[in-house]
C-alpha cells in the first residue's frame, strides 16, 4: 500500500532533487543564478516565482508586470518538474507527496503559477493547477497557502 493508501494506484513519485541548486539557494546565492546554473532545477524557479509575487497582490490592483514575471518563471518550474517526474516513472497521474522535500520546488511551482494565474483572470489555469496539487498530495493545497 502506498502512503496515500490506494493499492491499485501508482506509487508515490519522488524526485531526485538537485543537491547543487539547494546547496545555492540555502547559503544565499541570488535565484535567478541558480536558475541560470542549473535551469532544471524547479526550486531556483520557484524561488524566483514566489519572489515576483511577494507584495505583488497586495494593493488594490495587483502589479501586473511582477505577476506576469512571477507567472513565466512558475511556468518554467512547472514544466522543468514536469520532465523531471516523468523521468522518475510518473505517468501524468498519482501521488508526488509534499513530505518528499525534493518534490517541493515543483509543487511551489504549480501553487505559484496558480496564484499568478487567477491574478490575470485566468480561471480555468488557476483550477487546473488546484485540481493538480490535490491530485499530487491534497496536503500541498494547504502547505502554499492556497486553501
Amino acid at each position: 500500500m502506498t502512503s496515500f493508501g490506494d493499492l491499485l494506484g501508482p506509487p508515490p513519485t519522488l524526485l531526485p532533487g538537485d543537491d547543487e541548486a539547494e546547496s545555492a539557494l540555502l547559503n544565499g546565492t541570488d535565484p535567478a543564478a541558480v536558475a541560470a546554473a542549473h535551469p532544471s532545477a524547479s526550486i531556483a524557479w520557484a524561488h524566483l516565482a514566489e519572489a515576483a509575487l511577494d507584495g505583488a497582490l497586495d494593493g488594490p490592483e495587483p502589479d501586473i508586470a511582477r505577476v506576469v514575471a512571477a507567472y513565466a518563471y512558475a511556468r518554467t518550474g512547472y514544466h522543468r518538474g514536469l520532465d523531471q517526474l516523468r523521468r522518475n516513472g510518473w505517468k501524468g497521474f498519482g501521488p508526488v507527496p509534499w513530505s518528499h522535500e525534493e518534490n517541493r520546488g515543483f509543487l511551489r511551482c504549480v501553487g505559484a503559477l496558480a496564484r499568478a494565474a487567477q491574478a490575470v483572470g485566468e480561471e480555468d489555469e488557476y483550477l487546473r493547477c488546484l485540481d493538480l496539487l490535490n491530485d499530487s498530495d491534497p496536503r500541498a493545497i494547504a502547505e502554499l497557502g492556497l486553501d
